[in-house]
């Protein structure tokens, strides 16, 4: 492939983050359009929370999708290298195995232990990062019998992440928020045993779960990746090196295939026969969506705080003694933020953001 086609396919793609897809969209055009850049045999897409760094949606081809809990355990409770979160809160968001481990893949657990048994090789993982936030991970896998990714391979995923991260930015702000009539009623609560394996859920979840995936729930369907990643991550915080353990995680935010939002909480809980987790699933409040709708607008975080505490009924007096900063500067940061919604005022403000569409 000559460069210019290279770089046409490039800028084709660059192009599509811009043009206004969803989330589901867009991941499917950047994996198709990826591939007739850069050779990939699996591909691993997820959309984040970007408080948490949890998945808020997920996509595994083959033969990825059948070592979920494998993945999640190396990610949340294992040392390694490349690991999404370090990624996100790098100064280089994109980084091969091969490249982190100066071609020892064995000295990579995940190598090791989850894709030597899967015949993958070289691993290619980007944190998809835009505005300072990241929006979203993706992992690309070469066949074990294949080479590694080149430089330049690297190259190519490291110039469209931005791209891409702010496609999926965007795609927050232009997906409307649905709601429906048949409102679930009540928090949605899964159990899971030591081995993170259902035992029991209450109908409220069973509703809920069968929002995530699209179709109704089944005994026996893996749970959604994203409730999984909510559940490993406290497991593997379980203990904290001095003997206690965690007892909660923090709650991240799941978009339904309705276009619902979800709040979705993980707690340990002491059973008669060891410990579980319990996993808690409602309908998010506004004020719990606020932040990620004012982060995907762009702004800076000193004005999603001021924002945040307007939000929540604070006075500017208020606002001046709980950020320790001058008036002038609250008015500042709330006029950057009038600006950056097409609005004018606090009521407006409480209208877009906590009125019927958000």
């Amino acid at each position: 492939m000559t460069a210019a086609t290279v770089q046409r396919r490039v800028d084709e793609l660059v192009r599509r983050c811009y043009a206004g897809l969803d989330a589901a969209a867009l991941r499917s055009e950047v994996l198709s359009r990826l591939r007739s850049i850069v050779p990939v045999d699996a591909a691993f897409f997820a959309t984040v929370d970007p408080a948490t760094i949890l998945f808020t949606s997920a996509f595994a081809e083959e033969p990825l999708d059948t070592a979920t809990p494998l993945f999640l355990d190396n990610e949340f409770g294992r040392r390694d290298v490349n690991k999404f979160a370090e990624l996100a809160a790098g100064n280089d968001p994109v980084a091969s195995l091969d490249e982190a481990t100066g071609g020892d893949r064995r000295s990579s657990a995940r190598f090791a232990e989850v894709m030597a048994p899967l015949r993958l090789g070289d691993e290619l993982r980007a944190a998809l990062v835009a505005g300072g936030r990241c929006w979203g991970v993706m992992c690309l896998h070469r066949e074990g019998s294949g080479s590694g990714f080149s430089p330049q391979e690297v190259d190519v995923v490291r110039h469209l992440a931005h791209h891409i991260g702010e496609g999926l930015r965007r795609a927050v702000v232009l997906e409307p928020i649905k709601h429906h009539g048949d409102a679930v009623s009540g928090p949605g609560v899964v159990l899971l045993d030591e081995a993170l394996a259902v035992t029991s859920m209450n109908p409220q979840a069973e509703q809920f779960l069968t929002d995530l995936v699209g179709r109704a729930w089944a005994d026996g369907t893996p749970l959604p990746l994203a409730i999984q990643a909510t559940a490993a991550r406290l497991t593997a915080d379980d203990s904290d090196g001095d003997g206690h353990g965690a007892t909660s995680a923090g709650t991240s935010r799941v978009r339904t295939t309705t276009g619902e939002w979800l709040a979705v909480h993980a707690s340990r809980l002491d059973g008669p026969h060891g410990p579980l987790t319990a996993v808690v699933l409602e309908r998010a409040h506004a004020v719990q969506l606020a932040s990620l709708f004012l982060e995907a607008r762009g702004l800076t975080p000193a004005q999603t705080r001021v924002a945040e505490l307007v939000l929540q009924g604070r006075s500017t007096r208020q606002i001046v003694n709980e950020l320790h900063i001058s008036s002038y500067t609250v008015q500042e940061h709330l006029r950057a933020v009038f600006d950056k919604f097409g609005i004018g005022s606090r009521r407006e403000l409480f209208a877009t953001l906590l009125g019927a569409g958000h």
